[in-house]
């Protein structure tokens, strides 16, 4: 059982739609709860009544120190991976809210199984937040512990790479990179204008990642079937549904294509390496993060972090001059992996196990690097924003000594220029890390907390420690700099950006939806009857025939559930079809984008308008039944 405990001063809550089918019964209407401990709660597999009572046995000790008497149990299947069956579920919930009324505390209880809107005020003193999990065998003990949504039964001692011991303890200094190069301490910036470059800098000076909250697109991927939690596997590794793989395979299609136009030759490379390598176990400890580590037969091995491993060795057995560089080697790795701490471990956006794009390139002198740079910069900001994301969604973080801006002021000078927003800027008095500058842009979520997505570094030492070398000019043998970029970061959190996104509009009334080239379904077809069906199939047929993707609702709903079902699935392009459609052969379409406004249009119009939106984007064909009625339900 794990439950976040918050001294509130109100908590409003609405039941929006039930999530399972046994969800209780409840009204879709507001409750507002003042001056009360709210208990988010999530039953963990093996979870029992004495566990129930152990809880409310805290609470109301808790509760004493607090002169309060009033708790919300609040149902919230977010805080675990390792979840109960929804009936066994239901059960705990109950006993906790009667066993808490026996014991005279005022309690409500809101409704299980459903999605719900809440809006929380929490109270500001040190005891306002606290988490706790229990466990139930050998002896259920309650323990305070940084909320996670992804439990362990126990910690492990994982290795841990010199440079993330450093990255807790080296010494930065924070500033304000402004569009003509200048340095402005953080502490004399005005963020007036730039709320999200606040945000972004808070969170990433306080370096505080734990997830106390679970983040809007963690329910939104499961109602909307793309992802889940993976019970069965480690925390941080998903599953796919269909819904969610074709997202994903349509974005790795797109980046993929985008590095190979931009010049990136495509390779692959082994998921896992010798601990012991001389080059690799060096460069372990160069780079800040945590690995999995396993033995076969006499060999220690490693899980891959990044692609760097297998170019890097690539690039050491290959020969190239100064005449053919730079060289930019490319892999999507599936997968990459990272041991990351269990309480930042959420939803898509924090993984274990994550798909990333990784493009090296190889380059002469610090002038060919500088100008390489230049041209992935300006390459990553045109991959984020053709899948979604625009320069309001994200901001740039930046890395370098003082040396290095000094030597290079223009050319750091000329990337703010090119962005056009003030970027932060973390500046070291001496290097410790492998590079001499590195920037990443960060998403800047609904709990003001960030995401790294796109990144670049130039790389001063790696080649030397890989012995790659390259002939120049004079035929004489030298250490290339070595560019480390990923153009969208992972592509999970590419769909954790987009998700975040939506909700964002939503909560500003706009509809929200996906962008339409990944849209899953981007036209639903709904007949007023059965006897339609047969001209619907024809349709679909003429529209699917130019690579969209359209589905038929031939289920017993009623029409308007069928019209609210595909506005909850945010189908960009909703069309009723009847007897008035099939003779006059024109169709009334709602637009999602327009929040659901009708316009006239025949098929061949409604084809050529979608198709000129999608166009230049990687296409896939539905990834699921065309009939509705065909169609099992993965999330319930």
């Amino acid at each position: 059982m794990r439950i976040l405990q918050l001294h509130s001063n109100f908590i409003v809550f609405k039941p929006v739609e039930k999530e399972i089918n046994i969800a209780e019964e409840a009204e879709k209407v507001e409750s507002r709860v003042e001056e009360v401990v709210v208990l988010f709660t999530a039953i963990e597999e093996g979870d029992n009544s004495a566990l129930a009572h152990k809880a409310i046995d805290d609470v109301r000790a808790f509760l004493g120190k607090l002169k309060v008497n009033r708790v919300l149990v609040y149902p919230f299947a977010h805080l675990s991976s390792n979840l109960s069956k929804p009936q066994e579920a239901l059960n705990i919930i109950k006993e906790m809210e009667a066993y808490a009324k026996s014991k005279g505390i005022e309690t409500y209880c809101a409704p299980f199984g459903w999605n719900k809107q809440f809006t929380i005020s929490i109270k500001g003193h040190p005891l306002a937040e606290q988490a706790r999990s229990y466990a139930p065998a050998p002896v259920a003990v309650a323990t305070e512990t940084t909320a996670s949504c992804e439990g362990e039964a126990k910690k492990e001692e994982q290795p841990v790479s010199a440079a993330l011991k450093a990255e807790d303890t080296m010494k930065s200094y924070w500033h304000i990179l402004q569009t003509d190069g200048s340095l402005v301490p953080i502490e004399d910036f005005k963020f007036k204008g730039h709320a999200n470059l606040q945000k972004f800098s808070n969170y990433e000076i306080k370096k505080t990642r734990a997830v106390t909250v679970m983040p809007p697109h963690v329910s939104l991927m499961k109602r909307l079937e793309i992802a889940d939690y993976e019970p069965g596997s480690d925390p941080g590794n998903i599953r796919w549904y269909p819904k969610g793989r074709m997202i994903k395979s349509l974005l790795e299609q797109y980046v993929t294509a985008k590095v190979q136009a931009y010049g990136g030759m495509e390779v692959e490379t082994p998921i896992m390496y010798d601990f012991n390598h001389p080059s690799l176990k060096s460069y372990l400890n160069r780079f800040p993060a945590r690995q999995y580590v396993l033995k076969s037969e006499d060999k220690e091995l490693f899980l891959r972090f990044a692609a760097c491993f297998g170019q890097f060795l690539m690039a050491h057995d290959a020969q190239f001059s100064y005449k053919q560089m730079p060289i930019k080697l490319y892999e999507l790795t599936r997968y990459s992996f990272r041991r990351e701490k269990s309480g930042e471990v959420v939803g898509l956006k924090r993984l274990r196990a994550f798909t990333m794009p990784d493009c090296h390139a190889f380059c002469t002198d610090i002038e060919q690097a500088k100008k390489e740079f230049m041209v992935r910069f300006n390459l990553c900001i045109d991959v984020l924003s053709n899948i979604g994301l625009v320069k309001d969604d994200y901001e740039i973080a930046m890395r370098f000594t003082k040396d290095f801006y000094a030597e290079h002021k223009d050319f750091i000078a000329e990337l703010a220029t090119a962005f056009g927003k003030p970027i932060l800027a973390e500046v070291w008095n001496e290097r410790f890390f492998y590079f001499a500058l590195k920037w990443d842009l960060n998403f800047i979520d609904n709990q003001d907390k960030a995401a790294a997505l796109s990144t670049d570094q130039i790389d001063v030492e790696n080649a030397k420690r890989y012995e790659i070398t390259f002939v120049d000019e004079k035929g004489e043998k030298q250490y290339p700099l070595i560019l480390h970029c990923s153009p969208s970061g992972a592509i999970e959190r590419d769909i954790y950006a987009l998700l975040e996104k939506a909700y964002r509009e939503q909560m500003a009334g706009k509809a929200p939806m996906l962008p339409l080239w990944l849209s899953p379904t981007q036209m639903r077809l709904i007949p007023i009857s059965d006897k339609f069906l047969d001209k619907l199939e024809q349709l679909a047929a003429q529209i699917s025939a130019h690579d969209i993707r359209v589905d038929i609702d031939d289920s017993a709903a009623t029409l308007q559930k069928k019209i609210r079902e595909a506005e909850q699935e945010w189908v960009p392009y909703i069309i009723v079809v009847g007897d008035k459609e099939i003779e006059s052969g024109m169709l009334s379409v709602r637009v999602r984008e327009l929040k659901g406004q009708q316009q006239n249009m025949t098929s061949e119009q409604l084809i050529a308008t979608v198709s000129e939106k999608i166009a230049g984007k990687p296409t896939k064909p539905l990834p699921l039944p065309m009939l509705l009625s065909k169609r099992p339900q993965f999330h319930g």
